[in-house]
């Protein structure tokens, strides 16, 4: 089976510092996959590397078994590849109807029409409102987004990313800064995610990881310090030593 996303020893250097050092990962074609490790390791590092947000070094990136390591991000989008981001990237004075119809409308290849109004845009405004409500969000779908609750904007921040109708979805730690009567919510979303898509988390919530993910990469220090199942990964104890921490 092709794998749905694929790195061939991929280094990044910034200098004579070394972030990700000769990292390969084989993900298969809807996998719910776990990228962990402590502060430090180089994970926000390689989601940047996938989406084009970085260059490595040297390596190869590949999606599907196509090689995307000189793909401009945007082209990365239309090959399949979304992500959200460890900090909110949203339009804070646009509705999150109005986010959405835009998301949809680029995927449509309606973008070059964006100026026009929402309701001359019915399929796009249709679609959106079906995401909205899957994601928990149409009870708000026409307030203000600087206004939602944190929860509620890092709902939207993924429901835009599947807007795109993405074959490998990048979430970056997305229940960071989530208050705790929030979470469940967030968790609830995560795991309901559209099986066909080959979803790549990093988190530092281990709840989170351990009801998510089918697999688990650990890095350490830019390398890939351990791979295997969840069972796996939680009763390795060089794994328990570096990060998880005895209690796990």
């Amino acid at each position: 089976m092709t794998p749905a996303l694929e790195t061939r020893a991929l280094v990044k250097r910034f200098g004579g510092l070394v972030v990700t050092n000769d990292v390969s990962l084989s993900i298969r074609p809807g996998a719910r996959h776990a990228l962990i490790g402590p502060n430090g390791a180089g994970k926000t590092t390689i989601i940047n590397l996938l989406t084009g947000a970085l260059t490595p070094s040297s390596g190869r990136i590949l999606i599907g078994g196509e090689d995307i390591t000189e793909a401009s991000p945007f082209a990365r989008v239309k090959k399949g590849m979304a992500r959200t981001f460890q900090i909110n990237q949203l339009f804070d004075d646009l509705t999150p109807l109005e986010s959405m119809v835009l998301a949809v409308g680029e995927r449509l290849g309606h973008g070059t029409r964006f100026w026009r109004s929402l309701a001359s845009d019915s399929q796009a405004a249709a679609e959106a409102a079906d995401i909205l409500e899957r994601f928990r969000l149409a009870d708000v779908m026409c307030l203000p987004t600087r206004g939602l609750p944190y929860g509620k904007q890092r709902l939207l921040e993924i429901a835009l990313a599947i807007a795109l109708k993405p074959k490998v979805l990048l979430l970056d730690e997305p229940a960071a800064g989530v208050p705790e009567e929030d979470r469940h919510e967030v968790l609830a979303i995560v795991r309901d995610l559209p099986s066909d898509v080959t979803v790549v988390l990093i988190e530092h919530d281990m709840d989170l990881v351990f009801s998510f993910a089918d697999r688990i990469s650990v890095l350490a220090a830019g390398r890939l310090f351990a791979e295997g199942s969840v069972a796996e990964i939680s009763r390795d104890p060089e794994v328990k030593a570096i990060y998880l921490g005895d209690a796990a």
